[in-house]
């Protein structure tokens, strides 16, 4: 299997990117990959693989562990210091004997297994034997004897509607596997996103020395009505042409329910009016944007009156959107 791309070459910026060059890179991708819009079969991937590297660049946190552990910087116990589990990987070296967890007291310290200490970006598990540098436990206390072993951790896609996303709660999926079905009750935090990965802690494959983690990779299904780019969410608002000409309040739909949004007076189609922080919902930050695509629509059929008023209104008018620069 080829290692995962670079996310900041899949976004196609440099590792020194503001939070905003990110996000310009983002949306631009996203609306060329958006399989809503690029029939190619490849998008769709593509589409995923951008999102997922949008969701962890975007994060703070989560984009100072991937500096500093690359591809394998989702080992690193979210509840530990990353500078001193760094620290502690460059101090060891496969070969010097088995090292302390960053700040533990000898042993065999309490972060859930052992990992190569080659540099950041390279966490392969090890067995007993790499612990002790080669010596193995023949020559210093009888025959040789292999460790526990933890299982590997898995990942499996999960689909979700985008209401679904947006609300959060508990979901039923049933995974196929080598020991047949398995079913969880997974809890779906509000504001997921495409990409985004959510942890079943001991639910991945079975080892000696317990068993791994299980991880879902959301993917949001494509709506009929709305779109998704990143946490924004975009929606046609469908407008008469004398609320586009003279403004007007107007319900607007949302994954929250029933909003209502001003169109100012000479609205054209296509303009956007944004609701903040009505997008998807953010538990470790800024939630994203609604934005109500206005669309005038006429009527199927004028009445008399209106014609006549329309009429009217040609008569009268000079101007002419072809003109327009």
């Amino acid at each position: 299997m080829a290692p995962p791309r670079d996310f900041y070459e899949v976004l196609g910026v440099p590792r020194s990117a503001t939070p905003d060059e990110i996000q310009r890179a983002y949306r631009k991708l996203a609306r060329e990959n958006h399989p809503d819009i690029n029939k190619d079969p490849a998008a769709e991937e593509r589409f995923k693989e951008i999102s997922e590297a949008y969701d962890v660049l975007s994060d703070p946190d989560t984009r100072k562990k991937y500096d500093q552990f690359g591809a394998s910087f989702r080992q690193v116990p979210d509840d530990v210091d990353s500078d001193a589990w760094a620290a502690g990987q460059r101090s060891g070296r496969r070969g010097a004997g088995p090292r302390r967890a960053a700040g533990g007291a000898g042993g065999f310290g309490d972060f859930g297994g052992w990992t190569t200490g080659t540099g950041a970006g390279d966490f392969s598990e090890v067995d007993l034997d790499d612990l002790l540098g080669g010596m193995g436990m023949g020559g210093m206390f009888g025959p040789r004897r292999r460790g526990p072993v933890r299982g590997a951790d898995q990942e499996a896609v999960v689909e979700l509607r985008l209401e679904e996303a947006y609300q959060g709660g508990k979901r039923r999926v049933t995974l196929s596997g080598p020991d047949g079905p398995r079913t969880f009750d997974v809890t779906i935090p509000p504001g997921v996103t495409n990409g985004q990965r959510i942890r079943l802690g001991g639910q991945g494959g079975r080892g000696s020395g317990g068993s791994g983690d299980l991880y879902l990779v959301v993917h949001i299904a494509p709506h009929p009505r709305f779109r998704l780019e990143g946490r924004d969410i975009f929606v046609d608002l469908p407008v008469t042409p004398w609320e586009a000409a003279l403004g007007a309040t107007v319900p607007v739909d949302s994954p929250g329910g029933e909003l209502k949004v001003h169109v100012p007076a000479a609205s054209s189609s296509g303009r956007q009016l944004r609701l903040r922080g009505k997008g998807m919902p953010n538990g470790k930050g800024k939630a994203g944007d609604l934005y109500a695509v206005v669309k005038i629509v006429l009527p199927k059929r004028l009445s008399a009156r209106e014609k006549e008023l329309f009429e009217e209104l040609a008569r009268v008018s000079d101007f002419d959107p072809r003109r327009q620069r």
